[in-house]
C-alpha cells in the first residue's frame, strides 16, 4: 500500500471539505486501521472585517482552534472510502477507516505545526540530545530557520532552539 497516495486522496477531500489533513496512520494486528486525523484552520472573517473598516461593527478574533464535528468527520469519512475503494488504495481484504480530529494532545508534525500554536505548551522528545537532554517541555516560541523555538519553564527559564529533524516526537499538553 502507498500511504503518500492515501494522503493526496484524503488531503483532496478535506480540502474540498475546508479542512486539513493532520496525520495518517496504517496500522496492521489483529485488524487493519487506516486512521486519518483532520483539522480546521483558523479562519479570517472576512465580510466582519468588512464591516469593522465602515466603523460599524467590532471584528470578532477568529477562534485559533476551531472545532471538527462528527459532521466533519462523517462526511470525510463517506468521501474518502468511496475514492479509496474506486481507486484501490488499499489492496487486500477489509480494512477499518477511522477519520477523527487530532485531539486536544494533537501530534505536532509539520514546521507550521509549530508556528500555529505558538504560545502552547508542548512536550518534545529529539532523537540525539539536543545540549544535555531529549526530553523538553515549555511553551511554544515560534519557529526559525528550521529550529523550534521553545521556553523551559523551572527554576532557570531559558529558551532552547530544537532542530526540525532532531524531533522524534512532539505533541501539545493539554491546560486547563
Amino acid at each position: 500500500m502507498d500511504l503518500e497516495k492515501v494522503r493526496q486522496a484524503a488531503e483532496r477531500v478535506a480540502r474540498s471539505e475546508g479542512l486539513e489533513i493532520a496525520d495518517v496512520e496504517w496500522k496492521v494486528g489483529k485488524q487493519r486501521f487506516l486512521r486519518v486525523y483532520i483539522d480546521r484552520l483558523p479562519e479570517r472573517v472576512t465580510a466582519a472585517a468588512e464591516e469593522a473598516s465602515t466603523g460599524q461593527a467590532e471584528l470578532p478574533a477568529s477562534d485559533p482552534y476551531p472545532k471538527i464535528t462528527h459532521g466533519d468527520c462523517e462526511r470525510v469519512s463517506q468521501q474518502l472510502s468511496v475514492i479509496l475503494d474506486v481507486e484501490d488504495l488499499i489492496p487486500g481484504p477489509g480494512y477499518t477507516l477511522e477519520v477523527s480530529s487530532p485531539g486536544m494532545d494533537r501530534a505536532l508534525k509539520k514546521a507550521a505545526d509549530f508556528e500555529r500554536f505558538r504560545g502552547r505548551l508542548a512536550k518534545i522528545v529529539t532523537t540525539e540530545p539536543v545540549g544535555d537532554a531529549k526530553f523538553f517541555e515549555g511553551r511554544l516560541a515560534g519557529l526559525a530557520e528550521g529550529r523550534i523555538q521553545l521556553q523551559l519553564q523551572g527554576k532557570q527559564p531559558r529558551m532552547v532552539e530544537i532542530p526540525l529533524e532532531a524531533i522524534r516526537k512532539a505533541n501539545l499538553v493539554v491546560e486547563f
